[in-house]
């Protein structure tokens, strides 16, 4: 049973891009389609950007160094990445939403919540209009979307990943909180790894776990994700779907198995962070002007650093070395480093190009659920 609060009749639909980027690669170059693929970096270095699903079956995943990649798929094919014609096809996509909902929530270039609660174009069920998008999408940019229909934004997002690749799943007001009850924490939204491997340290592997835990025990292991942790693990979620929604900063870190200590390992630790933050960079369609570097050492004495331009940071050339530069003020260090992180904050959306093709919008015959 949902939170007598939650409101039922919200209508959320979570739209996630199948493997997006390498997707685009396959749909553009025929030499590509059923092989491994990875976007970004090379056999020798750099980062994987996005995967094909012929190369996740390898375990080849985004943000992994490329040599890790290429050592666990040798057919690996690497492409360079082309952030402008995602950006493009991107748009493509926003326009095929906004004719279902002028609440629209963009995450990055290949995700977005909609609220289609107003039903604008009076489809008559949540859970046809991700179909009528869906079929959008794949007969407008030859691509494939998976969608999650839900009444809440956590539940939309954990459904889109249910049935992917090429997917949709529902989940009904009255199904939310017995679906959270056996959903691993690890797939609750915000939970990255390091805070699940805390939870199950805690004995919390399930949202039922979780649920039984008292707010004041939330609060005094999980911070200020205490209070959206404790509500989520009763499938409810108050936040509105905010299509000026605006992103304060963009950033990856990377925790070490052993301490850094050489100038050298530091050097290339940090190359590897420039590589991986640059691309989410480029998946947020964003720019900015600060740029931050956290370094956490092995006492777990923790230190940021940050610089800042006058204009707006376009090119990774300028992101990198604005990094390297922070990084150099640290050299050499003495204490080993356990995590190196970068930041870029004082954003703005970068502007997508306009696509200039007519999309001609589906009608889907088939309502096969209410909701």
């Amino acid at each position: 049973m949902t939170d007598s609060s939650e409101n039922p009749a919200r209508k959320i639909i979570h739209v996630d891009m199948d493997a997006f980027f390498a997707s685009v690669e396959q749909r553009d170059n025929p030499m590509l389609r059923g092989k491994p693929v990875a976007v970004g970096g090379s056999a020798k270095r750099g980062v994987v950007a996005a995967a094909s699903y012929e190369a996740r079956q390898f375990g080849v995943r985004s943000a992994m160094p490329s040599v890790t990649a290429a050592r666990r798929c040798p057919a690996l094919l690497f492409v360079p990445p082309r952030f402008e014609v995602y950006h493009v096809v991107s748009q493509q996509i926003r326009q095929i939403f906004s004719r279902y909902s002028d609440l629209v929530e963009p995450l990055s270039l290949d995700e977005a919540y909609l609220d289609v609660t107003d039903d604008k174009q009076r489809v008559g069920s949540a859970v046809g209009i991700a179909q009528l998008i869906r079929l959008a999408i794949r007969d407008e940019t030859g691509l494939t979307a998976s969608a999650g229909v839900s009444y809440n934004k956590f539940l939309a997002k954990v459904a889109s990943d249910q049935n992917k690749p090429d997917g949709i799943f529902v989940i009904r007001p009255h199904e939310g909180a017995d679906f959270v009850a056996t959903l691993p924490v690890r797939r609750f939204y915000g939970v990255g790894p390091k805070t699940a491997e805390r939870m199950e340290g805690l004995g919390i592997k399930v949202g039922a776990d979780l649920r039984d835990k008292t707010m004041d025990f939330m609060t005094g292991h999980f911070g200020k994700s205490a209070e959206y942790l404790y509500h989520a693990a009763r499938g409810v979620d108050h936040r509105s779907v905010k299509p000026n929604r605006t992103r304060k900063s963009v950033g990856r870190e990377q925790t070490y198995s052993e301490d850094l200590t050489a100038n050298d390992e530091l050097r290339d630790a940090l190359e590897h962070i420039i590589d991986s933050t640059w691309l989410r960079i480029e998946k947020n369609a964003v720019r900015g002007r600060t740029v931050t570097l956290k370094v956490k050492y092995a006492d777990f004495r923790q230190i940021t650093r940050s610089k800042s331009c006058t204009d707006y940071l376009t090119q990774k050339t300028q992101f990198g070395g604005m990094g390297r530069e922070l990084l150099a003020q640290l050299l050499p260090v003495e204490t080993g480093v356990r995590l190196l992180g970068l930041t870029l904050s004082g954003l703005a959306e970068r502007k997508l190009q306009q696509l200039s093709k007519p999309a001609e919008q589906m009608i889907n015959e088939q309502r096969a659920f209410d909701f």
